[in-house]
């Protein structure tokens, strides 16, 4: 199966049920017009370069019509992240994946402040140049039986590219994701079979999709059941997105830490009373951000676990099956290792090494990157560069990046555990992100940086209960917001370079 072609099955069979209620532009597509706007689509993407086709729009319908569109027109769609440094993404997305076309919007360049990019061609422009004749043809097209319609647009193999997505870029130069339609519909196989979902679900869309949380959880899953999507592009508008859930009723939302901190404060009690699972997931949910779910509206807060490259979910929790603090049981069809980091031996149950995993949600590579597809995978082993464990009950609890480790002094040191510790001693009002600094003697400094001042001496004391000496950080400095990618996640790189121009000041 396709996934553009399970989209033309559902859409002829939905019908007049709204496929998009898009609170950004407050338009409303049904999934017969969704079919044949991505028909039109088709047609006007057919005439462009064959092969990749870069897309650079807001979450919306446009988005998730325009993905459709390049689909079908035999082209794989490349995703762009706009949420920082738009015009350099663009051409790193051209440079790396050599092409040319990017499908953007005028709206969102003014927004952004981004500048035209030689290949950027507006969806504004394409709509408005459709005839009433473009538009016959494409709604003659749509009520073909949905066999005839499969035939007529691009694709017969579900190994083939269904995506370009790059990784955060957190750590280094992104990489440039290829996921194939196997590995997305895989992915929607386990997640509904842990999750129940069903063509009765609503789904609040307000991850990007250029991340694949957002890809996956916001816009395949909803089209494969039917669902209708409530799409609202900016996830850091957060009273915007407490009044879309509490006004539009959904009962299906995905969200990173962060976005959950900022709806949590901005709510209103009652505002999540439609929602039957609210999942959490990109980075580590903190106990006290589940604690004020469950305090505020009486609602569980799951976690799950996932990367770019598994298309995304490895494991979640969710009702009947979900120990706090862990990412929840691997999936269906998914197979989990915990190998030792440096003999590669397999790890006894609660012993932590690195995270590998195998399935068909395993990407087919990193494109036109023999070399670091090679490192990542191995005798189709993935290897995700976390670290954690399984325990007796087969609940795989997430310690950390591999890269967050430190060597202190001999010893390995988690700056996720030293983060948790100070964590749960902090203010509710104030973030923490534990980096590592150069040092002369012992190899390396734990820097503790918070958004607010603190009494370091009372949290180092309160700190010491959970932590040996050589894990508490050396440093606390105050950066007042934290730098975060587009996903959601804190740019670890950016906050490290900031450390340590902070650092060198002081000196």
């Amino acid at each position: 199966m396709l996934l553009h072609h399970r989209f033309i099955e559902v859409a002829k069979k939905q019908g007049e049920k709204l496929a998009f209620i898009d609170r950004t532009s407050d338009r409303e597509v049904t999934y017969s017009k969704a079919l044949i706007a991505s028909l039109l689509l088709r047609s006007k993407f057919k005439k462009y370069d064959k092969g990749f086709l870069g897309v650079m729009i807001p979450t919306s319908a446009g988005c998730g019509l325009t993905v459709l569109g390049a689909l079908m027109s035999g082209h794989t769609p490349v995703m762009i992240n706009y949420s920082t440094g738009a015009a350099d993404n663009c051409r790193y997305a051209q440079e790396k994946c050599d092409f040319k076309t990017i499908i953007t919007s005028k709206a969102l360049l003014k927004k952004i402040d981004c500048p035209h990019v030689d290949g950027m061609v507006y969806i504004e422009d394409i709509m408005a140049g459709f005839n009433t004749l473009n538009k016959i043809k494409a709604a003659l097209l749509s009520k073909l039986p949905a066999a005839s319609i499969k035939k007529l647009v691009a694709g017969n193999s579900d190994n083939q590219d269904a995506v370009i997505l790059f990784t955060s870029g957190s750590e280094k130069d992104p990489k440039a994701v290829e996921l194939t339609h196997r590995n997305i519909l895989s992915n929607i196989e386990s997640l509904t079979e842990r999750f129940k979902l069903n063509v009765n679900d609503s789904f609040l869309a307000n991850l990007p999709y250029f991340h694949v949380f957002g890809l996956t959880g916001n816009l395949w899953a909803p089209l494969y059941h039917g669902m209708t999507i409530i799409s609202y592009a900016n996830p850091l508008d957060y009273k915007k997105v407490c009044e879309i859930v509490r006004d539009d009723k959904p009962n299906l939302m995905v969200g990173t830490p962060s976005f959950f901190w900022g709806y949590l404060r901005k709510s209103e009690p009652g505002d999540f009373a439609s929602l039957r699972l609210a999942l959490c997931g990109a980075d580590k949910c903190p106990d006290a951000l589940r604690e004020g779910f469950m305090e505020k509206h009486n609602m569980v807060l799951y976690e799950a676990y996932g990367t770019t490259e598994t298309s995304p979910g490895i494991s979640g929790n969710a009702e009947g099956l979900n120990k706090p603090g862990s990412v929840g049981l691997p999936f269906e069809g998914v197979q989990v290792r915990i190998e030792h980091y440096q003999t590669g031996e397999e790890c006894a149950r609660g012993e932590s090494g690195k995270i590998l995993v195998k399935g068909d949600l395993v990407m087919k590579g990193y494109f036109n990157d023999f070399e670091e597809t090679s490192l990542h995978i191995r005798r189709g082993w993935y290897d995700t560069g976390d670290m954690g464990n399984l325990d007796e009950d087969g609940y795989l609890w997430h310690v950390g990046r591999l890269k967050r480790f430190v060597k202190i002094g001999g010893e390995m040191v988690s700056l996720i555990r030293v983060e948790n510790a100070l964590e749960k001693n902090l203010p509710d009002d104030v973030l923490c992100c534990v980096v590592e600094v150069p040092d002369a003697i012992k190899g390396a400094r734990i820097v503790a940086a918070v958004t607010a001042p603190i009494d370091e001496k009372k949290t180092l004391k309160k700190m010491a209960a959970d932590l040996p000496k050589i894990a508490l950080p050396k440093i606390f400095t105050v950066i007042e917001e934290f730098p975060k990618m587009g996903s959601g996640k804190i740019d670890f790189r950016q906050v490290t370079h900031m450390v340590r121009k902070i650092l060198i000041k002081e000196e």
